[in-house]
């Protein structure tokens, strides 16, 4: 019988993973490792080198890992699952002229369902994930996530969508340590390779990280039904021709294809009339933002203003102070100062000190 019960551990054949199950092991856990299997190379149309965590290398880099210190290993094929939710709301997200956020969605509706239920046929009491942050039960009954140690990787931002009800049965065995000690610990541990695998940065379904050829892929009539729109100004005048409203996002600056004689961004994207308006980079700033389906982790609901809070509209933002208050499933932001490029579809997730409040999306 195991010193703490039986924990099922997601490994992707990477360093944290890899190292998160080996410290429950040792800790006195009965570790069992579930490697899931979420997409593959030739539903995604990349001629990339397959990679990352759902390569057969990687795959094969869990279960070795597993042999090696003695605790079984399964795979879980969800790539139905994974194409009909993620990858399918990634391609509706754009066409609807907004930006997806699909690790936030896999998080909350694939993985962590997926995680639990294998868990409760394998009679596991916990899971547990490789993400740099931290878990707690406050006094109120409620489990908080708070922000990890290592500020550089810290992975909270993209946990607010986990439930109540999952984050009781979730363990993150990192949260409290820096990557460079991680990768200390796999060298301990005789693990060389993996000590020195490199870190990916890309949407794990688009390897190549051109969103664009992935689209096209997908929707092989794309680039007919929306090319020759019209590159608008602040005012609606039109100021150039674009390759399709889908092709863009809010803030960029490079890539327009057109020279306007000063810099110009994206401010906004109107698929209806497939039409691209573009601005200074003062026209890209908001002093509020309003955002939808709305999870709250540390508090039950936040009916009246709460000032003093972080809210960060994308993973690497460092976040703006401000105030935010409750309205049904929406959350109202107001900053405390001028942000720039608020991209609807992407998450705003909200912290008042280390502690995650929550999030949702940006309308």
């Amino acid at each position: 019988m195991s010193k703490h019960g039986r924990i099922l551990v997601a490994m992707s054949g990477g360093v944290d993973s890899s190292v998160a199950s080996v410290m429950l092991h040792e800790q006195g856990y009965e570790v069992i490792g579930l490697t899931m299997k979420t997409w593959d190379y030739a539903t995604s149309g990349s001629n990339s080198k397959e990679t990352g965590c759902c390569s057969l290398d990687s795959i094969n880099d869990a279960r070795t890992l597993a042999v090696n210190y003695g605790f079984p290993h399964y795979i879980l094929d969800i790539r139905d699952e994974f194409g009909d939710f993620v990858i399918d709301n990634f391609v509706d997200e754009y066409l609807a002229g907004r930006t997806p956020n699909p690790c936030v969605l896999c998080n909350t509706h694939i993985k962590w369902e997926a995680l639990l239920k294998r868990a409760n046929k394998l009679d596991c009491e916990f899971i547990a994930t490789g993400h740099y942050a931290n878990i707690r039960l406050q006094d109120n009954g409620r489990y908080v996530i708070s922000k990890g140690k290592d500020e550089n990787k810290d992975q909270s931002y993209v946990l607010w969508g986990v439930s109540q009800e999952n984050l009781a049965r979730t363990k993150f065995p990192l949260g409290s340590f820096t990557k460079a000690e991680i990768r200390q610990m796999a060298l301990d541990m005789g693990q060389e390779e993996l000590a020195k695998k490199s870190e990916s940065y890309e949407i794990c379904f688009v390897p190549d990280n051109d969103y664009r050829a992935f689209l096209k892929h997908k929707v092989p009539d794309l680039e007919e039904r929306v090319a020759g729109g019209n590159f608008v100004d602040t005012k609606g005048m039109v100021i150039g021709q674009h390759k399709g409203y889908p092709f863009y996002t809010i803030g960029q600056r490079k890539g327009l294809g057109v020279a306007f004689g000063e810099p110009m961004f994206v401010t906004q994207i109107l698929p209806e009339s497939n039409t691209v308006v573009l601005g200074r980079a003062d026209e890209l700033e908001r002093k509020e933002a309003l955002v939808k389906n709305v999870n709250l982790i540390k508090y039950g609901n936040i009916n009246e203003p709460l000032g003093d809070v972080v809210t960060k509209i994308r993973y690497k933002d460092a976040g703006t102070l401000s105030t935010i208050v409750q309205e049904g499933n929406n959350m109202k932001v107001a900053f405390e100062h001028n942000v720039s490029a608020i991209a609807p579809g992407q998450s705003a997730v909200f912290y008042e000190g280390n502690d995650l409040l929550g999030g949702g999306f940006l309308m």
